[in-house]
């Protein structure tokens, strides 16, 4: 499905396909608020993943990508400190209606919410097509999909990815039981939680200082560097709970440049043109790997004999990131 998106946003522009995004993910909202057994409760959330799709960081890092060109960093940027702010500021919002309501009607006016606030931005801001190229690519060499992706470069690129958000997600997810295996009191470890999402804004904003002549190989090794000391420090450090908190703002701004880094990649590598097409193959495993982050880092736990040995095995896995990036 993301492939297909990418390949819409590249052909015929974001307008209809990103407004029809938010008109599906409203309907999905109102088919979980209605469900009646876990058969429509379960398809509610199904359609509300291929609404994602359409809208969320691939979709619109393809629309970034196209209007923008070599600027497109600043821009992504931006988008991600807003994208970053959502669980700030809709938690105490939902926390809000559910002492008003109950979670149906919650989940009923957060369908009318994202219809009517972000249909008419999506259809009167985007693009209905895309009209010729900006100067920013011209000269562009233009790739195409089915030759990009039988190249080892993206191969490589691709293992590096994966195994980083692997290993980031299966731990930073996991905080609140990895700290409370340390000793932390549940309300300090939920705080450390809450730090470390505040961590990936400054990850972010380090992310605009890199130098654009930057080889782009280098920023992936060098985050992933960074993701196998950290995972390691998770696992090892014992406490105080000071440090603990500190180590886990570090990995948090470690995930928040990796976010970058990954919507970057294609575009830094094989150009602007295309890129929708090329990000959703590249994206579709990373996407899948992530969702499946707050499993992964329990799982692993049990068969590890616990957290602080399941950082550690996921802090290995990192160092494949880094052997991999070398050859993006």
């Amino acid at each position: 499905m993301r492939r297909s998106v990418g390949r819409w946003l590249d052909d015929r522009g974001p307008r209809l396909v990103m407004t029809l995004g938010a008109v599906i993910g409203s309907l999905g909202l109102v088919i979980v608020s209605a469900a009646s057994d876990l058969v429509v409760f379960t398809l509610g959330w199904v359609v509300c993943g291929l609404a994602q799709s359409a809208v969320l960081y691939q979709a619109a890092f393809t629309v970034i990508a196209r209007r923008h060109g070599d600027s497109r960093r600043s821009a992504m940027t931006i988008l991600t400190l807003a994208g970053g702010l959502a669980s700030t500021v809709f938690a105490p919002v939902v926390a809000g209606l559910l002492t008003a309501f109950d979670w149906r009607a919650t989940f009923l006016i957060l369908a009318g919410a994202l219809l009517v606030l972000t249909v008419p931005l999506h259809w009167f801001f985007l693009e209905r097509a895309w009209a010729q190229l900006p100067p920013a690519h011209a000269g562009e060499v233009v790739h195409h999909v089915g030759a990009v992706i039988r190249t080892r470069r993206f191969w490589m690129l691709e293992v590096s990815m994966v195994t980083l958000a692997a290993a980031l997600f299966s731990v930073t997810l996991a905080i609140i039981p990895l700290y409370m295996e340390k000793g932390m009191t549940y309300e300090l470890a939920a705080w450390a939680l809450g730090l470390l999402g505040a961590g990936q804004v400054v990850g972010r904003l380090l992310y605009v200082a890199i130098p654009h002549g930057t080889a782009p190989w280098v920023t992936l090794a060098a985050t992933s560097s960074l993701a196998v000391v950290l995972l390691a420090l998770m696992g090892l450090v014992p406490g105080p709970p000071w440090l603990l908190i500190g180590v886990g703002i570090i990995a948090g701004a470690v995930r928040g440049a990796q976010t970058l880094v990954q919507g970057s990649a294609v575009a830094d590598r094989w150009g602007t043109r295309n890129y929708g097409s090329i990000n959703g193959v590249f994206a579709a495993p990373i996407t899948a790997i992530t969702a499946l982050g707050p499993a992964l880092g329990p799982v692993i736990a049990v068969a590890v004999g616990g957290y602080s040995a399941m950082a550690l095995l996921m802090a290995g896995v990192a160092v494949v990131a880094v052997i991999t990036a070398r050859f993006s």
